[in-house]
């Protein structure tokens, strides 16, 4: 059974008149977009701004509504769930953002950062295994413990995106949705996290959906590869089919775009 299947994902947004609000039109971010991830894979989703790919990544965690189509996880079908039906499946899910720094509250230390949620999905917990577990996390990411009392702005881009990945891992998640986030990265940093995110799934048996306009990123990670134009999927391969022989054009541009050395 997959872990993660998507079938008909539709995300359209309304175009209402600013009086009566009406709606005249959609903004039609996502159409008919399927797809499955099994548990301990990595499925590349790319394409370029404005593409749909954030709103599938957002759609998948109901974060924004879906105007059609089934999201199926762990064989319980999540898009029909409420909101408070769905809270106890928002451990199983979880979302490393694009920007470290927007993504983390300036007036909050690491702790009071990754303590909060464990105190929302781990109530038994006390304040001494609370500031275990945050030590313990900050090793997984390879930052010190004894950092875990500075705030956001004491870190480099790098080590908040590391605090942002430790922040998803907290309540022990099947599945994590990687939202650009090695974009906002220097070359250098996006390689370092990128091996971090790979050896953590290999030691916890994660999947990821690694959602990025990079090419060339998406290729270590990844074990299958959508392609996605306009809000719908135009090309889906392996890593070594889709590199070697793209039969899209939209595929060969982004190919094409890839810095070469």
């Amino acid at each position: 059974m997959p872990l993660l299947e998507v079938t008909g994902l539709r995300v359209w947004f309304p175009i209402r008149t600013p009086w009566l609000r009406r709606t005249i039109d959609y903004i039609r971010a996502v159409t008919d977009v399927s797809f499955t991830i099994e548990p301990g894979k990595t499925v590349g989703l790319v394409g370029e701004s404005g593409s749909g790919k954030t709103t599938v990544g957002k759609a998948i965690l109901k974060l924004v509504p879906l105007t059609a189509g089934r999201v199926v996880f762990s064989g319980t079908d999540v898009s029909s769930l409420s909101e408070s039906e769905f809270r106890p499946w928002r451990r199983q899910m979880q979302m490393v953002f694009q920007d470290p720094f927007a993504s983390l509250n300036p007036r909050w230390s690491v702790r009071r950062t990754l303590a909060e949620p464990l105190r929302i999905h781990f109530r038994n917990l006390t304040n001494a295994k609370i500031t275990d577990r945050v030590a313990d996390l900050l090793e997984k990411v390879q930052l010190k413990p004894d950092l875990m009392h500075r705030l956001p702005h004491e870190f480099s881009g790098g080590q908040r995106q590391r605090i942002g990945i430790a922040r998803a891992l907290a309540v022990e998640p099947k599945l994590i949705v990687c939202d650009e986030a090695v974009s906002a990265l220097d070359v250098s940093v996006q390689a370092q996290i990128v091996n971090l995110l790979s050896d953590l799934q290999s030691q916890l048996g994660l999947a990821y959906l690694f959602i990025s306009h990079d090419l060339a990123v998406v290729e270590h990670l990844s074990d299958y590869v959508l392609v996605m134009q306009r809000g719908e999927i135009v090309e889906q391969a392996a890593p070594e089919r889709l590199y070697t022989s793209p039969e899209n054009s939209y595929t060969r541009e982004l190919l094409a775009s890839i810095p070469t050395m």
